[in-house]
């Protein structure tokens, strides 16, 4: 009965030196700080260590806010410090609230690209990039009616030439994308986005499960290495706050270990399908801003009351003519 007892006072000490030895196998799949931003986010003074801001972001001690909750903002926050693991996972907490109920927008995007620290159109970010972009979609108010609803996660590959077209929620470009409630949540919300051996897969935990959720899967996806990690988010005539409170990038153990790194541009081989959408007809009704078609309203207005006058006038005129001839 000895034995036994022995080997049972020796097997944590052997499951711990077991335990030691695969996670020195896999010393891959770690964090890597270089491309990672968790709390406290200053160094000495404003700056973030690795990482760079612009536009109307704000650096607190418990978040990084892209916009604040008014209109017409832009902010983004890029890595400076390229990306040379051709496999790699990055889990971002974040959060959008503000006090629209009904109205509001227009949304965040984690960005792995070329370019970086470029404000512009496409959620605080320049268009005609060149990488991957995942967008939170957060705008509700749509030109065309589409098959799903907002908040809305898509992902697009771009390798310069592609526009990222507003009016139709990038529908033409999209990779795929899921329907996700992530506005407005009492909890922080995350978001996992894992390339690897050419397939992208984005996944998210917004109902507060503790645990991740497909959002798709996209296979036959060349991400170059060397571009940067980066998160922008913008607000037009709608506008909420726009968080991060945490980037955390991992880098994946590759089985090939002769694989060589994709140095070309960014591909994709697959587009989603078409879905259902009433295209723009340029110069509709439908197309036009509300300004516009109040302007419209206003000239028509104006238009008739000149005809209304001027068919007065003439009326009057004949009626002063007719009484001269009767007399």
């Amino acid at each position: 009965m000895a034995a036994p007892s022995l080997t049972l006072r020796f097997l944590p000490l052997f499951l711990c030196v077991l335990l030691s030895v695969v996670a020195e196998w896999n010393t891959k799949d770690f964090l890597r700080r270089e491309h990672t931003l968790t709390k406290p986010y200053q160094g000495s003074g404003m700056s973030v260590p690795q990482w760079d801001f612009l536009g109307s972001t704000m650096v607190t001690n418990s978040y990084i806010r892209l916009t604040p909750d008014h209109q017409s903002k832009q902010g983004a926050i890029w890595n400076n410090v390229r990306c040379m693991a051709p496999n790699w996972e990055v889990h971002v907490q974040f959060k959008v609230h503000g006090g629209g109920k009904n109205l509001f927008g227009d949304g965040l995007t984690f960005w792995y690209t070329r370019e970086r620290m470029q404000l512009g159109p496409v959620f605080g970010n320049q268009d005609y990039f060149t990488g991957l972009a995942v967008f939170l979609d957060t705008y509700s108010n749509h030109n065309g009616p589409h098959n799903h609803n907002h908040p809305y996660v898509s992902a697009m590959v771009n390798n310069g030439s592609l526009h990222y077209d507003h009016d139709t929620d990038g529908t033409h470009t999209e990779l795929s994308g899921c329907e996700a409630q992530f506005r407005n949540r009492d909890y922080d919300t995350y978001m996992a986005i894992r390339y690897e051996d050419n397939t992208l897969k984005v996944s998210l935990d917004v109902d507060n499960k503790n645990g991740w959720k497909e959002c798709f899967t996209v296979n036959d996806v060349k991400l170059p290495v060397g571009y940067f990690f980066g998160a922008s988010a913008a607000t037009g005539d709608l506008a909420d706050n726009h968080d991060i409170i945490s980037i955390k990038f991992y880098e994946l153990e590759t089985p090939n270990k002769d694989a060589k790194s994709y140095t070309g541009l960014p591909e994709a081989a697959h587009m989603e399908a078409p879905r259902d959408h009433v295209e723009d007809k340029r110069g509709s009704l439908s197309s036009w801003s509300g300004w516009k078609l109040l302007l419209v309203i206003i000239l028509i207005i104006i238009a008739l009351t000149v005809v209304g006058v001027v068919g007065f006038l003439v009326f009057q005129k004949q009626q002063e003519n007719s009484r001269k001839r009767f007399y």
